[in-house]
């Protein structure tokens, strides 16, 4: 019989992230600060990358803020988000890339295995491409290490799937 396992990963729901784009654009539009500022966020599915362009640093700063609320209302962490620095844009208008941190990169997944293995279980965790598989036989220690995880301070948000 198979062990006791889950996987940890690092992941962006891209539909949630679109539906929240579009609630942000409807309350830029409806809303008086942001009149003849031509404020706009474009989305890049395919290179997880938002780029939000307006005409100065108060209306941007205002629609990342606006941005960043809508995103935790359905549910997406803001610290899946990288921000670039603004960089001006033509016309005197402004403008800011946001990354979207898809997986666990080395660095982090190195740091999650050894959380886990300072936590003295009965577990043992393998880094598999950008997600990390724990496995044990008993699934308490599998329990207290989700529990201990999601306590972590961590730079990135953690999802655990596939708990068999």
């Amino acid at each position: 019989m198979a062990q006791p396992s889950f996987d940890i990963v690092s992941e962006v729901n891209l539909q949630e992230v679109d539906n929240a784009i579009n609630q942000s654009l409807k309350e830029i539009i409806q809303r008086y600060d942001f009149k003849d500022s031509n404020t706009s966020i474009d989305f890049d599915k395919k290179e997880k990358k938002l780029t939000v362009s307006t005409s100065d640093d108060f209306h941007l700063k205002s629609a990342v803020d606006i941005l960043n609320t809508k995103l935790i209302k359905r549910g997406v962490s803001v610290k899946s988000l990288t921000f670039s620095p603004v960089e001006q844009a033509t016309s005197g208008t402004v403008r800011q890339t946001i990354n979207l941190k898809v997986g666990i990169d080395k660095e982090n997944a190195k740091t999650v295995v050894k959380m886990i293995k300072d936590a003295n279980l009965k577990v043992q965790s393998q880094i598999m491409d950008d997600q990390i598989r724990v496995t044990g036989k008993n699934k308490d220690d599998l329990q207290a290490v989700i529990t201990k995880l999601r306590n972590a301070e961590l730079p990135i948000p953690l999802q655990f799937i596939n708990y068999r």
